[in-house]
This record gives structure tokens, C-alpha cells and sequence, in this order.
């Protein structure tokens, strides 16, 4: 694809609000999770979807679907691919129970031997390396963003899906500029951290003043569009 990714012109017309009932429920080792409320919506599949179109060169649909439709069915089978279930679901689990910042293990005559990584750190040094990789290379990358501090499986359909597209640097400060179902075509939205200290994040996301409090890659595989799409 030659033309760089941008919400503005390859983002969804419509934002990431659907029908109060859940558009599928999913059983998962940690419990049945429900995805596609209004208030979760089907952020992982629009990013999906919205990629598969920029892939194939071809506009993303101006208008909601209706349920039942071919792109509305395509948009909730997206969703669930996006979570690359069962694994996929036990990262945003794993993910969701470690701590913010980095905490102490255990030690041994009164000095620390093992140091348990926080999710700050894992994000920066761990998973954003390979996402600027991708992103140097005109890619854009899905991510999965951890929004709650939780160990209850239900909690995890609070978590959100945006599909990073570029980013800029200013000194230590990096800003990841991206796709936000929840915003629509806004080309301003972003999430920005320190590379060098990796303790908080800033952003402004639509996810109803939640923090973020970490990101990684998921997997994407591109897909043939749905019929009459």
C-alpha cells in the first residue's frame, strides 16, 4: 500500500457506539467475556477492518451498518480475531494483574535478586522497540492498550484497541499517533511517554477519562473484504 494510513481518510465515517446487547459472547479460560456493548463497543474490529481496507486500497464504507450485514458481521469477526483467542485473552489477563511501575522480588542477606517488571516498563522497553520498527517501515501496527488494574476476568472487555500509525519525538517525549474507533477521523489523537523513564502515560483516547497504563502489538493477519464492502 503506498499511501501512508490516516484517520482522517481511511478511518470509519462512524464511531465505535452499537446496540446495548453484546454482539457475541465468548467463552474464555478465565470466564465468558461479553464483547460489543455500546459502552466497549467493537474497537478491535473496526481497527481490523479499517486495515483491511487500507491493505485492498479501498475506501471504508460511509455509512453504520445495520446488524445483520455483511460489513456489521465482518466488523464482529474481526473483533473476535483481533483478540487471537485463547492467547490473546490471557496476555490482556496477564497484563491487566501486573503493576504499574517496577516492584522488588524477593532477597536474599538483605539485597534484591529478582525485580518484577511493570507494565510501564514492559510496554517501553519491551514492546514499543518492535512497534517502531514497524512503523518505520510505513506499517501501521494494532494495539492492544491496558486500561484497568484488575484481576477479574469480566473486566476485561474495559480494556480498548487502537491502531497506531506513526509517531513523533521531542527530546525524551514520544508520542504515538493513533486510529481511535472511539474518535472517529480525528487526526490528533495519541498516547505519549518518557522512552528513557518509563513510568506514566498521557493520551486522549475516548475511553471516558480511564488512564493508560500500558500497550503492546497484537497480531493482525490482512482479510478479503465482506461482499458488496
Amino acid at each position: 500500500m503506498s499511501e501512508n494510513f490516516l484517520p482522517s481518510r481511511h478511518g470509519f465515517t462512524f464511531d465505535n457506539q452499537w446496540p446495548a446487547q453484546p454482539a457475541v459472547v465468548v467463552p474464555t479460560p478465565f470466564g465468558d467475556v461479553p464483547f460489543g456493548r455500546a459502552n466497549g463497543g467493537l474497537c478491535g474490529g473496526m481497527v481490523f477492518a479499517a486495515l483491511d481496507y487500507w491493505h485492498a486500497g479501498r475506501q471504508t464504507p460511509g455509512s453504520r451498518p445495520a446488524l445483520g450485514t455483511p460489513l456489521y458481521s465482518f466488523i464482529v469477526r474481526r473483533l473476535l480475531e483481533s483478540w487471537r483467542l485463547p492467547g490473546g485473552v490471557a496476555k490482556y489477563y496477564e497484563w491487566m494483574g501486573m503493576p504499574d511501575a517496577d516492584a522488588p522480588g524477593f532477597q536474599l542477606f538483605g539485597r534484591p535478586l529478582l525485580t518484577r517488571r511493570g507494565i510501564a516498563y514492559r510496554t517501553v522497553s519491551g514492546e514499543w522497540p518492535g512497534i517502531r520498527a514497524e512503523l518505520d517501515r510505513g506499517s501501521p501496527v494494532p494495539l492492544g492498550v491496558i486500561t484497568v488494574s484488575s484481576r477479574q476476568p469480566k473486566d476485561r472487555a474495559v480494556n480498548h484497541q487502537v491502531l497506531a500509525y506513526g509517531y513523533t519525538s521531542n527530546s525524551n517525549a514520544i508520542t504515538v499517533r493513533v486510529y481511535d474507533p472511539n474518535r472517529g477521523r480525528r487526526d490528533d489523537i495519541g498516547i505519549t511517554f518518557q522512552a528513557t523513564t518509563p513510568t506514566a502515560f498521557t493520551h486522549n483516547l475516548g475511553i471516558g477519562g480511564r488512564s493508560v497504563r500500558g500497550f503492546f502489538r497484537t497480531g493482525y493477519r490482512a482479510q478479503r473484504l465482506p461482499s458488496g464492502g
